[in-house]
């Protein structure tokens, strides 16, 4: 008796591929085809572009927050100082300072002064976020790519202040101009408290890559901003800068016996997690969505292959006839679905990669021809937008491109594998 061909067998593939390949007389098969072919292929384009923005996004995002502030940011909580009075002010900085720079893995940390202000430049105004820092903090401060250039020089930070991009551009600041301050808690007298008004010169216009910071932050001298701010002998936070930022939560043990008693532990993730969860949610419905696209158009393949089993019902009952079990049927009808799954997701992830390595392009010229509405640093709070390809990401497209375009292909396969080959070869 002879053996059965193995399943998959050479001729199995050949008589698929000649299915695929339908002379002009069953054009509507081969026009099915196409259409499958075409919306697998937009269908992945669209989820492998879509999860890299989104993973770009969040990456970008991570890292302006990171730069922007500090990884972790020790405060305390309120107590009554010497003359009674209830304050949250650091007086031991120093040594606070010292303890949390001996914490394992702690890279850098220093104290910090902070206050709001209003900034006045001729009939302009705004609120200023002003930090007081030292120097070296200044200097330490990353720019990202596509934010703006600072300007002036950081050695005179001494002798003036530094303003953010966005600030200067709203209210018309250059290296140079004088910046009045005006703050209301101010200076003390006999008749209450009168507001404070200092004028700074900018010696300094920064970046931090975000936009909301660069409109609203000023840096000034910590020496000069515990005067402004009446924090004389004490300072409002200790900022720590950690070796590994996506680790902090670990930390913040460590952290938290540095700080001692009546201290607080406040990390970026604290600052910026709702929003991270909010976009892990948006990446899950997002993915659900184009989910839904795909399932349509592997769902063409379903019609494709129903007409192509009713066109080649008299080829089904003479090679059930030849000996063709239903099985070797059914994996001819799978394998032409499949071939049409397998190109049009192979041609997806090579469209949607080449859109993603250049998306910050076309978004560019998107934002050229639209005038420059098309992208708003001031609404998105980064100042381009980034995409980022990963594996796990691609490897989800292109798993659920298949497993969708193998689930369609098995009912019209069944189908013509259960044809009854005395029926199909009655008429002819």
């Amino acid at each position: 008796m002879a053996s059965r061909p193995a399943p998959f067998a050479p001729f199995e593939f050949m008589i698929a591929w000649r299915y695929l390949r339908a002379r002009r007389a069953e054009g509507g098969v081969s026009t099915m085809t196409w259409i499958s072919l075409i919306g697998i292929t937009l269908g992945v384009m669209a989820l492998v572009v879509t999860l890299a923005v989104r993973a770009g996004f969040r990456t970008e995002f991570v890292n302006t927050v990171i730069g922007a502030y500090a990884h972790a940011e020790i405060g305390s909580y309120s107590y009554l100082d010497e003359n009674g009075v209830s304050t949250t002010a650091i007086t031991d900085y120093e040594a606070l300072t010292a303890q949390l720079l001996a914490v394992p893995g702690v890279t850098r940390a220093n104290p910090r002064v902070l206050g709001y202000a209003m900034a006045t430049y001729g009939n302009q105004s705004a609120v200023a976020e002003v930090h007081g820092v030292a120097a070296k903090v200044l200097r330490d401060l990353p720019t990202f790519e596509g934010a703006p250039e600072p300007l002036g020089d950081i050695g005179r930070f001494d002798q003036g202040i530094a303003v953010g991009a966005g600030m200067a551009r709203t209210l018309g600041l250059g290296i140079g101009d004088k910046l009045k301050l005006i703050q209301p808690n101010g200076v003390k007298t006999a008749f209450g408290v009168s507001p404070r008004v200092n004028v700074y010169e900018v010696v300094y216009i920064f970046s931090a890559g975000r936009a909301d910071v660069d409109s609203a932050r000023i840096y000034m001298p910590f020496a000069e901003a515990q005067s402004f701010f009446n924090r004389e002998g004490g300072a409002d936070q200790i900022e720590v800068y950690v070796e590994r930022p996506e680790e902090i939560d670990a930390m913040v043990p460590a952290l938290q016996e540095a700080a001692g008693e009546g201290r607080y532990v406040w990390t970026w993730k604290d600052r910026s997690g709702a929003f991270l969860r909010a976009l892990s949610i948006e990446d899950d419905v997002m993915f659900l969505i184009l989910a839904l696209v795909v399932l349509i158009a592997t769902l063409n393949i379903t019609s494709g292959l129903i007409m192509l089993v009713k066109n080649k019902g008299r080829d089904i009952g003479i090679l059930r006839t030849m000996g063709l079990t239903e099985g070797s049927i059914l994996r001819v009808f799978f394998l032409c679905g499949a071939f049409t799954g397998i190109t049009g997701t192979i041609a997806g992830v090579a469209l949607g990669s080449v859109i993603a390595w250049n998306i910050d392009a076309i978004m560019s010229g998107v934002n050229w021809l639209s005038g420059g509405g098309a992208w708003d640093p001031s609404i998105r709070g980064i100042y381009r937008l980034p995409a980022e390809l990963r594996a796990w990401d691609v490897g989800r497209a292109v798993g659920l491109s298949l497993i969708l375009s193998f689930l369609v292909t098995i009912f019209p396969a069944r189908r013509a594998a259960r044809m009854n080959p005395v029926e199909a070869l009655r008429y002819e």
